[in-house]
């Protein structure tokens, strides 16, 4: 038997770049075709058997003859299935599982925000922002996206939501690559609902926590607190983190924080940890990091990407090592490790110590 990945070479290269260079249209439009199963709410409708094409249009609201096509380009992806030859019935797919809302790794909010109207709208103005170095969604919404959320809790509700559905999806990563058992108490910077604090807090009996956000990212916390079990060990703080961060823990994780912001605002945010930082506290980072040098690859490409959207919605961006050493230094901090990249999606724990 032909080895699959040659054929899968042999077959790419027969292909032109002109041809080649079109493949991230078919995924843009397949990324539109899941948004509109997640607005829809196309698999919560299947969670319970399958359902025609009429059923399914009755009760979304959207015209049976076009909802159809949409049907048949999910099922093209393997989202859903006809449940007979021509029976015009649809099931949901295994693969399809997590576009329901209450699925254990449900990814709708996920989707909902980030193919939704707000930050379409910001990559609409991705030229404009090149040449004002400007937020995109800045531009297309006339505020910044902390405000936009601040005045739209509807749309925050969704923004939260993805939020701890990927953090629920990096937590097993970070707890192997962090020995949080060597803390008293753990102050998570920005923890939104407190999903990653549960899973630190879940795994080691004899630790506390203080869960800090602005009053909108901690919608919900004393719910996932609750649910979890470590309600009773968790202190949950409002603020804003470029004015002071609670003191008295003895670790200090940012997860994913400093990448929404630039150099300016990302030092002040370290700032207010390290006043508030014990002398022999330990600051935890987990971002991912940029290569030295823009290289040709499939992940490279993805962390390129990463950065753009920082650019387009948050004004942020994504950094490299040294990088982040500078910042750390900048700051008070002096980094002291760099965990290898880890699943699923390629952070790293940095480790800095107060200067």
């Amino acid at each position: 038997m032909a080895d699959p990945d040659a054929e899968r070479q042999d077959g790419a290269a027969a292909f032109p770049p002109s041809v080649l260079l079109l493949a991230p249209l078919l995924q843009m439009m397949a990324a539109k075709t899941l948004y509109a199963a997640a607005e829809l709410g196309i698999a919560d409708l299947l969670a319970t058997g399958p359902r025609s094409t009429g059923e399914l249009a009755e009760r979304t609201g959207t015209d049976a003859p076009s909802l159809r096509r949409l049907l048949h380009a999910l099922t093209g992806q393997g989202i859903l299935t006809e449940t007979g030859t021509g029976t015009d019935r649809y099931a949901l797919t295994e693969s399809g599982q997590p576009l329901r809302t209450d699925a254990p790794d449900s990814i709708r909010s996920t989707l909902l925000m980030a193919c939704g109207p707000e930050t379409s709208r910001s990559w609409d103005r991705l030229v404009p922002s090149l040449r004002t170095g400007t937020p995109g969604w800045d531009l297309a919404h006339g505020m910044s996206w902390t405000e936009y959320y601040a005045r739209n809790p509807g749309r925050a509700a969704i923004f939260n939501r993805s939020q701890a559905e990927h953090t629920r999806d990096a937590a097993p990563g970070i707890l192997a690559a962090a020995d949080f058992g060597r803390f008293r108490e753990v102050a998570d910077i920005g923890g939104g609902d407190g999903t990653l604090l549960t899973h630190i807090l879940r795994a080691h009996d004899d630790l506390r926590g203080v869960l800090f956000d602005v009053r909108t990212g901690l919608a919900g916390a004393d719910a996932t607190l609750a649910a979890a079990g470590v309600g009773e060990r968790c202190r949950v703080v409002a603020g804003d983190f470029f004015g002071e961060v609670p003191d008295g823990a003895d670790a200090y994780l940012l997860k994913e924080i400093l990448h929404d912001w630039d150099d300016e605002q990302s030092m002040a945010i370290l700032r207010s940890v390290r006043a508030a930082i014990p002398p022999g506290g330990r600051l935890l980072l987990v971002e991912r990091t940029l290569p030295d040098r823009p290289v040709a690859g499939f992940d490279e490409t993805h962390w390129y990407l990463r950065d753009l959207l920082m650019l387009v919605v948050t004004g942020g961006r994504e950094r490299t090592e040294n990088e982040f050493r500078l910042l750390l230094k900048s700051a008070g901090f002096n980094a002291d490790r760099f965990s290898d990249p880890f699943p699923p999606f390629g952070y790293r724990l940095i480790e800095a110590l107060p200067a």
